[in-house]
């Protein structure tokens, strides 16, 4: 889940950094109104899920948000996180606890976290009694990715730096903790909700960390300059080292060799490409009659193969906000997918007339690294 994009918005409750409070007991959009403030793309789209889908994804994404905030807290140190995690998984597997995790979070973040996110911890025991309610196989497969991604990201938050990832293995394997163990709990999540859907998860579970991993290297390939203002690069040094760039000397301006740089971009867009085809056809094998799950998916998917576009047509950009899609383009993903949802054929024309100049050389996939990390939580 790390590097989904988020904007401050007025949120519900209690705000630490205004005084103010809300009465959350006669909103009954109070939840909705968490997700709204800590993710402008899942705000979108988790809408479309049908009713008691709509509110364990919900749920289960603020939950994936609360570790996330931990982890991503510039002031604590790895031993204060680690200490957080273990208190939190422990809420999430009992329910008892939650109210003094957050009481001793909340005033620790950093004075610049959004007040969004610092209502999110507030609001976390709330979040929890939802969680405590839900299917017995759903809560199994929100807390084993909670349980797997905050490991993982503990793990590589204790080694990042400017200098990136090591190998495309690492990169993966990064990916997989961060956004790849969501599309396995949404998998679990569908499957519960649906026997129709259940019946497919042979086809479904081995596409699903696929779809993670292409959502997430898309992010972390237009958020490289952001990142690297945070004192963090998760690109894989061998793809550049193949083509003579040293990431240690990783800037904007690439000095003389843009080239290079542009080509091992390439290389990461080939890859995370063929990421999100597989994301496509973990889209189609869900029912077409589950219009409201495929609309979910669909226009995630989408969105993010024309981000790689534009990353794609623009290998030089400097900023994020140069490779974000425009507001005209989402309208004409939704428009025209919603249009389509139903047919097989016409999404996955829309998907390769969204991907026609992007590159797909190389023969991806999950790599061996990433289906032993998935079958042993």
């Amino acid at each position: 889940m790390g590097n989904t994009s988020s904007v401050q918005i007025e949120g519900s409750g209690i705000d630490s950094r205004s005084g103010q409070s809300r009465d959350l007991d006669h909103d009954p959009s109070w939840h909705e109104n968490l997700l709204s403030g800590v993710s402008r793309t899942f705000a979108l789209t988790i809408p479309q899920l049908p009713n008691g889908l709509r509110e364990a994804v919900t749920n289960a994404y603020l939950l994936c948000r609360i570790a996330d905030t931990i982890e991503d807290d510039p002031l604590l140190d790895p031993d204060t996180k680690d200490r957080f995690h273990s208190t939190f998984l422990q809420s999430v597997k009992t329910g008892r606890g939650a109210d003094e995790f957050a009481a001793e979070l909340a005033p620790q973040l950093a004075p610049n976290t959004l007040a969004a996110e610092v209502n999110l911890i507030e609001e976390c025991p709330r979040v929890l009694q939802i969680t405590r309610g839900m299917h017995p196989r759903q809560r199994i497969a929100i807390q084993r990715c909670l349980d797997t991604m905050s490991h993982g990201m503990a793990h590589f938050a204790r080694s990042r730096s400017c200098d990136g990832l090591a190998d495309v293995s690492e990169f993966e394997r990064y990916c997989y903790f961060v956004a790849g163990v969501v599309g396995e709990m949404l998998t679990e999540i569908f499957c519960d909700y649906s026997p129709e859907i259940d019946a497919n998860r042979g086809q479904l579970a081995p596409r699903a960390v696929s779809f993670g991993l292409g959502l997430q290297m898309t992010n972390i390939l237009k958020d490289i300059w952001e990142d690297l203002e945070h004192g963090t690069c998760w690109l894989p040094r061998d793809v550049f080292e193949r083509h003579g760039y040293d990431l240690k000397s990783l800037a904007p301006d690439h000095d003389v060799n843009g080239p290079a740089f542009a080509a091992s971009l390439h290389d990461l867009v080939d890859i995370a490409h063929g990421h999100l085809r597989e994301a496509l056809a973990y889209t189609l094998a869900i029912p077409n009659n589950e219009t409201g799950i495929r609309r979910f998916l669909i226009w995630a998917v989408l969105l993010a193969v024309s981000t790689l576009g534009k990353i794609s047509n623009d290998p030089m950009f400097t900023s994020g906000t140069q490779v974000k899609v425009s507001r005209p383009r989402v309208a004409a993903i939704i428009a025209g997918s919603s249009s389509l949802i139903r047919s097989n054929e016409g999404l996955t024309k829309l998907f390769n007339t969204a991907a026609r100049e992007l590159p797909l050389d190389s023969a991806n996939g999950v790599s061996a690294v990433i289906r032993k990390e998935s079958t042993n939580p």
